[in-house]
């Protein structure tokens, strides 16, 4: 499966739990100076279970990781009926365990903009949400809108 000197495994993607087992066991036999593939939790984990045990695992910096994205969404929010959508929605996002979610797009927002990296104004059921509207994820206002965040967040 894998033999040679490599220095990234950023061209390295492994879906199977054995494959990437025998891919780290290959890169400690050649003593390569590489960091091993994570294996990711077995099916039988629940849902929660997987997207928190993966979400731990995303590419962000400490400082977004640990950033607090309620306080920064509610800083953003000029009227009471703008708190109470971003109330609504950061209820919904908790019962889903996305708070983690909103922080890694606040980092890809950030990121994107600092590149000069262009982005489209928003599609699908996402921008219903008004919290993702204040982060930039679209240019959609779904509250002039009036689009129900239910339509996001099932």
């Amino acid at each position: 499966m894998y033999s040679g000197k490599i220095t990234s495994l950023g061209d390295i993607f492994l879906d199977n739990a054995d494959e990437c087992k025998k891919f780290n066991e290959s890169v400690r036999k050649n003593h390569d100076h590489i960091e091993p593939c994570k294996v990711f939790l077995e099916t039988n984990a629940t849902q929660g279970e997987f997207d928190i045990a993966n979400q731990e695992q995303w590419f962000m910096p400490d400082e977004y990781r640990t950033y607090d994205i309620v306080d920064w969404l509610y800083c953003q929010c000029r009227t009471v009926e703008q708190k109470d959508r971003v109330t609504e929605e950061l209820k919904l996002f908790a019962q889903h365990n996305f708070i983690m979610v909103l922080k890694y797009l606040k980092y890809l927002v950030d990121t994107m903009r600092i590149h000069s990296i262009v982005w489209g104004v928003g599609r699908g059921s996402s921008v219903a949400s008004y919290c993702l509207y204040l982060i930039g994820v679209h240019k959609v206002d779904s509250i002039k809108y009036e689009l129900d965040i239910h339509e996001f967040l099932k």
